[in-house]
Parts: C-alpha cells; sequence; structure tokens
C-alpha cells in the first residue's frame, strides 16, 4: 500500500505548526524536531517516487483528492494533490536539498537564541513549495505560491533587529506582489474563458481560447515567474535577500523560490505551445536575465551578493531553455536539479566561510583560506567546477545542452539567444573564479576589526566548520559531480518527463555538438584565464577602486535595476496616485461638499418659515386650501 502524498506537506507543515505554537517550551528539542519532519517528508517522497518508477508507464501518476475547496456558482475548485513525473523531481529536490539545509542549519545557527523560530519557518518554507509543486489546479499552486512569499519574508527579515534585513524583507515582499497580481489576474481570465482552473480542465480547453486571451494568460504567467524567480525587470530582490541567515539564502536559490517560476512555466507549456508572443517573451526575458546577472556578478565584493546574482544568472538559463518549447522543458528541469546541487553546495561553502571569518562577508578580507579550511575549501571548488560547466561536472551536462538548443533554434533567433546563452557562460567562468581567487587562494588579507556587539577590536580566527555543516556540504559536492550525468545519459530525464511535458523533440543542430562543446569549453577557459590574470598575478586592494569603468559602476549598483523602478514604477505608482487623490478632493469630494452646502442653505432659509405661532400656520393651511380649490376649478374649466 503506497503512501499518501499529502503526508509530503503535512509533515513539515505539523512541524512548524508545533515549534510556532509550542513556544519557548520547544527551544531545547526544536531544531530535531523541524529536522526530522523534513527528512520525514524526503523519506516518504523517496517511497513515492519508487512507486512511480515501479508502477506501468500509462499509471505514473497518483491524484488525490481531499475535499471540494470552493464550490460557488460556476466556479467548482477541489483541494487535490498530484504527483507526476515533474512534481516528484522537485519534491525530490525541495525534501532532499532541503533535509541538508536543516541538518546545517543545526550548527551555523547553534548560538541563536531564536533557533527553534528559524526552523519553525524553513519547515513552513518546505510546506508551502511542496503544496505549490503537487497542487492539482492554479488555485493550489496560488496557495502554496502565497506562502511561499510569507515564508521568504518571514526568513529574510529573520534577524529584524538589523534595519537592512527588516527592508531586504519588504522589498521581497513587495516587489513579489507585483507578479502575484499577474499570477492572479491569469486565473480570472482563465476562468472566464474556460471555466476552470484545473490543469486537466484548462490544458484541455486552451485550444478552444482566442489567440489574444492565451497570449495574455501567457505573459500574465510569465510576469508572476519573473517575481518568484527574480527575471528582469522584477529581480531587484534577490540581491538584498542575503541580508536573512545564509541556510534562507540556500533554501530559496537552490531548492524553493526561485525554482518556483521555472515549474510554472514548465507546468503551463500546453499554453505556451499555442501561445508563440508569449514564448517568445519568455526567451526574451530569459536571455537578458542570464547576462543581467552575470554582469552584476563580476562587480559584487560581497560573498552571498555575488552567489546572488549567479542565481538570477542560472535560472535565467532555466526561463530560455523553457521558452524554447518541448525542445526545451526537459532540459530546463535538468540544468534546475543540477543548479539545486551546486548551488546549494556553494552558498552553504559561503556560510561556512563566514562562520569561520566572524561572519565577514567581503572577499577582499579573505585570501588563502584553503588552507584554514580544506573541507570548504574541496566541496565549494566543485561546484564552482560544476556551475562553470568543466565536464564532467553537473553544471555541463545542462548549461551546454541549453547553449546548443538555443543556437538550434535557427536563423537570427538562434545566434542571438545561443550567443547569449554562450556569452554568459564566460562571464560565468570569469566572475566565479574570481570567487574561488579571492576568497580561497593569495595571501591573508583579514585584519582585525571593531566587533559590533562590543565595540572590542578582534581578529577573525578562520577554522573549519563543524561536522554538522561540513557533512550536507560534502553530500551536495558529490551531487555537483554527478547528477548532470546520472540525469543526462540515454535521455533519462527527458523520457521521464515526457508524459508530463510531451515529446523531448531533439534540436535540429546546426553545428555539431562536439564543435560546440569545443567552443564553449574555449569560452569558459577564457573567462577562468582573465579572472587568473586579474586576481592570481596580480595584488588585491585592501578597498575597491573608484576609478573604473562605467560598466563596473552600474553592475556595482545592480544595473540600476533599483532606481528603474524607482522611476519608472515607484514615482510613476506616486503621481498616479496622487492624481487620484486631487480627483477624490477637487471632482468627487467638492460634488458631496457642494449637494451638502445645498441642503444646508435649503435648510437655512425653510426653518425661518417655522415661527411657531399658531396663527401663522393657520394662515399657511388656508392658503394651502385656496391654492387646491383654485387648481382645481381650474382643471375643470379647462
Amino acid at each position: 500500500m503506497t503512501l499518501p502524498v499529502w503526508l509530503l506537506i503535512a509533515l513539515p507543515l505539523l512541524g512548524a505548526a508545533a515549534l510556532l505554537l509550542g513556544g519557548r517550551a520547544t527551544n531545547a528539542w526544536g531544531h530535531l524536531l523541524g529536522c526530522a519532519t523534513v527528512i520525514a517528508s524526503f523519506v516518504v517522497g523517496v517511497v513515492l517516487f519508487v512507486g512511480l518508477v515501479n508502477a506501468p508507464a500509462e499509471d505514473r501518476g497518483v491524484r488525490e483528492h481531499l475535499f471540494t475547496w470552493v464550490p460557488v456558482g460556476q466556479l467548482r475548485v477541489d483541494f487535490g494533490l498530484q504527483l507526476d513525473q515533474l512534481s516528484v523531481c522537485f519534491v525530490l529536490l525541495i525534501t532532499g536539498v532541503g533535509s541538508l539545509i536543516h541538518l546545517y542549519s543545526v550548527g551555523y545557527m547553534a548560538h541563536d537564541p531564536e533557533r527553534r523560530r528559524f526552523f519553525a519557518y524553513l519547515n513552513l518554507f518546505v510546506a508551502a513549495m511542496l503544496l505549490l509543486v503537487l497542487a492539482d489546479n492554479y488555485l493550489g499552486l496560488y496557495m502554496g505560491w502565497e506562502g511561499v512569499g510569507l515564508a521568504s519574508y518571514l526568513l529574510i527579515g529573520f534577524w529584524q533587529h538589523k534595519p537592512s534585513a527588516a527592508t531586504a524583507a519588504k522589498k521581497a515582499f513587495v516587489v513579489n506582489r507585483v507578479g502575484d497580481v499577474g499570477l492572479a489576474l491569469a486565473l480570472m481570465l482563465m476562468f472566464t474563458e474556460v471555466g476552470t482552473i484545473s490543469y486537466e480542465g484548462v490544458f484541455g480547453a486552451a485550444g478552444e481560447m482566442s489567440r489574444g486571451a492565451v497570449t495574455a494568460v501567457g505573459l500574465l504567467l510569465l510576469l508572476a515567474a519573473c517575481g518568484k524567480s527574480a527575471q528582469v525587470p522584477l529581480q531587484s530582490w534577490l540581491g538584498d535577500a542575503m541580508e536573512g541567515p545564509t541556510p534562507v539564502s540556500a533554501l530559496i536559490h537552490a531548492a524553493t523560490m526561485v525554482t518556483a517560476g521555472v515549474y510554472l512555466i514548465v507546468r503551463s507549456g500546453p499554453i505556451y505551445d499555442l501561445a508563440p508572443d508569449a514564448r517568445l517573451g519568455v526567451v526574451i526575458v530569459g536571455a537578458v536575465t542570464l547576462l543581467f546577472g552575470a554582469v552584476i556578478g563580476c562587480a559584487k565584493d560581497d560573498i552571498k551578493k555575488a552567489l546572488a546574482a549567479s542565481t538570477m544568472s542560472q535560472i535565467g538559463y532555466m526561463v530560455l531553455a523553457a521558452g524554447l518549447g518541448p525542445a526545451g522543458y526537459a532540459i530546463a528541469i535538468m540544468h534546475l536539479l543540477t543548479h539545486g546541487f551546486f548551488k546549494a553546495g556553494l552558498f552553504l561553502g559561503a556560510g561556512s566561510v563566514m562562520h569561520g571569518m566572524d561572519d565577514e562577508t567581503d572577499m577582499r578580507r579573505y585570501g588563502g583560506l584553503r588552507t584554514f579550511m580544506p573541507i570548504t575549501f574541496v566541496t565549494f571548488g566543485l561546484g564552482y567546477l560544476a556551475i562553470i560547466g568543466v565536464p564532467p561536472f553537473a553544471g555541463f551536462f545542462s548549461k551546454d545542452a541549453i547553449i546548443e538548443t538555443a543556437f538550434a533554434a535557427g536563423g537570427v533567433k538562434g545566434i542571438l539567444l545561443g550567443g547569449a546563452a554562450l556569452l554568459g557562460a564566460g562571464i560565468t567562468a570569469f566572475y566565479m573564479t574570481r570567487v574561488m581567487l579571492m576568497t580561497f587562494f593569495g595571501e591573508k588579507r583579514w585584519k582585525a576589526r571593531a566587533s559590533e556587539a562590543t565595540g572590542e577590536m578582534t581578529e577573525p580566527h578562520p577554522h573549519e566548520s563543524p561536522l554538522s555543516m561540513t557533512v550536507p556540504m560534502v553530500v551536495l559536492a558529490i551531487g555537483s559531480i554527478g547528477a548532470g550525468a546520472l540525469l543526462a545519459i540515454g535521455g533519462t530525464l527527458e523520457h521521464w518527463l515526457e508524459p508530463v511535458v510531451g515529446a523531448h523533440e531533439e534540436a535540429a543542430h546546426v553545428i555539431p555538438v562536439w564543435l560546440m562543446t569545443t567552443v564553449t569549453l574555449a569560452v569558459v577557459a577564457v573567462g577562468v584565464a582573465v579572472a587568473y590574470r586579474n586576481y592570481a598575478t596580480r595584488a588585491i586592494p585592501e578597498v575597491a577602486p573608484e576609478n573604473v569603468s562605467a560598466l563596473t559602476v552600474a553592475a556595482r549598483r545592480d544595473l540600476y535595476g533599483d532606481a528603474f523602478n524607482e522611476d519608472v514604477l515607484m514615482r510613476g505608482g506616486q503621481t498616479m496616485t496622487r492624481g487620484l487623490v486631487e480627483i477624490d478632493d477637487e471632482g468627487i469630494d467638492a460634488v458631496s461638499r457642494g449637494l451638502g452646502t445645498l441642503v444646508g442653505g435649503a435648510s437655512q432659509r425653510l426653518r425661518q418659515v417655522q415661527t411657531g405661532f399658531a396663527r401663522s400656520y393657520a394662515l399657511s393651511m388656508l392658503g394651502g386650501a385656496v391654492l387646491v380649490i383654485a387648481a382645481i376649478l381650474a382643471v375643470r374649466v379647462w
């Protein structure tokens, strides 16, 4: 007898509820409960995955109807879950990598007085993401979507005593609300057009929708994906989100939040297959964002922000692949899964470095750490080799496949998309080599500095992290080595996903694969060589130079993403709001005030007639009677 799918969500949700409602009474063992519930959810996921593998190909899917959720008029939404070939990939990623991040957090947050609350929020995050990928309709997905937004707000601002953390949490929440409006409008349009918001109903009736309607749905879903997955133009929150504890960064960037947009696009493939204009929007957003994030990563001295920019770029690769349709859906998911291993490993490695360097994040104050932190160095190095695409590491199989498929789009489109993906690979090799060299090689550059807590001068004493932190890093490093080959050999993942995303369309390669691979590796080698020349053969200044190019200045300022949002969106919104207020004050309120003045003036005049003398009232009655009689006589004569 198979295990119920709802157990996947219930376990971490139960853990979150117990820790939040139990309060300080759970402080001593709350972190253990948080880890146990997510690990148990992973075990359930593995059991369900084995059940799917052993089932006949036509029966590889589990549907669970739990209860009727929204029976309102023509809108009927059942709260149901579905476990299929696509959602189980996310289940294993979320619970597997999530479990490792939970175990890592035991050591990382060991001295935080609010560790129990931290684990409660982590559990809530995992539960919300599982609901998002397991729902069998868009409203259930939307519920998980909002749950992820809430959990990210709580975790990014976990150290709310820091103004920067509180501001970053609010920024992430507000920016994501823009994308959430797109998802809400898409749901409304689906119901208006086809009368349902279940996946089965929408995909089955999508062909009956007008081209304009299906394109609008596709673009609105893309807007939602841009918010959650930090794609242009809603990418500005991602770098600031590094204000949260490092395990949060790993969970957001590798296993949960930023992968939600990719899931939404791939799950909605039948809609995009009917909306070429919306699909074009997807590939443009992906291509622009992968370059956008890569350029920003080149100018960041904060190790976590450099990795955050990297995430933006790598998700751009996934979105680009998803926008290529049946030729790219499976490749997008493959890169998402391999990225889950090496990016989680890189973030946990960054957290290990910070742990040994008294929470210092500026790479200009690192140097030579490989001798002090050998396990962190090796595991981080394996993640580095995976992300830049060196064979046989995981990123080589997935990223190269995206570059090849982009060029295979053909014509000018193929040249532009493939060129962007290839250039992004070279820039990725540059900034990630920069991170490796500035952190682990060269002479030590750290000095004594004033403690934020006491004001006393202290000097970091770098040391290796405890086993609770290094063991998850080792496991993720192993995944960074072998996950790509495991998923790619024999088209394993492509065949697995075929019942959900359709048959994989092998790209018609205009350039031989061996030649494309050679060119890609050459571009990567150039990126590594340039970074080596700049950061291994020259002294690294303590402070970033001021006399730099305009592009470097722009990259340091996140390519003016915040300035764009402020000038175009915020100030535009303020101007519109002021205009509406003026209309309200000078128009609607003026009419209301005018009517009030008119009634008040008339009342003042009518009040003068009320004298209080009986003779005046009798005279009025006589006059009225005379007028009525006169009117009757006039009518009869007429």
